[in-house]
């Protein structure tokens, strides 16, 4: 297994999604979310299924707890949002258009870049 760079997508605001949700479990929630994002970290992809360009990682704990992310090429994992299972269309609906506005920021960055 390789090792993935994982990152958290900052919104052109300032915000962070991923963050603000993180943030806001309570202290076991946050170590089986850490956990997940060391195993993505470490390579391992198997815990997350794919719903067309959004990854949702399960954590099959309390509320049924899920990460949302983008994998942007071979090596770079993006976190976009968290949430759970009670929630999960309303979920992956915020992350679907968070990973559209990340795919536009960084278009929009390469234009710039060529015009150099």
């Amino acid at each position: 297994m390789n090792g993935l760079t994982v990152v958290e997508y900052v919104r052109e605001d300032g915000s962070n999604p991923y963050r603000a949700w993180f943030d806001r479990l309570h202290s076991q929630a946050a170590a089986k979310v850490a956990t997940a994002v060391i195993r993505l970290e470490l390579g391992n992809i198997s815990g997350v299924k794919w719903i067309g360009t959004i990854g949702e990682y399960r954590i099959d704990w309390g509320p049924g707890y899920r990460i949302y992310l983008g994998k942007d090429g071979e090596a770079l994992i993006v976190l976009l949002a968290g949430g759970t299972k009670h929630r999960q269309q309303a979920d992956i609906d915020r992350a679907k258009a968070l990973w559209a506005e990340y795919r536009a920021r960084k278009a929009a960055m390469a234009g710039r870049a060529e015009r150099r």
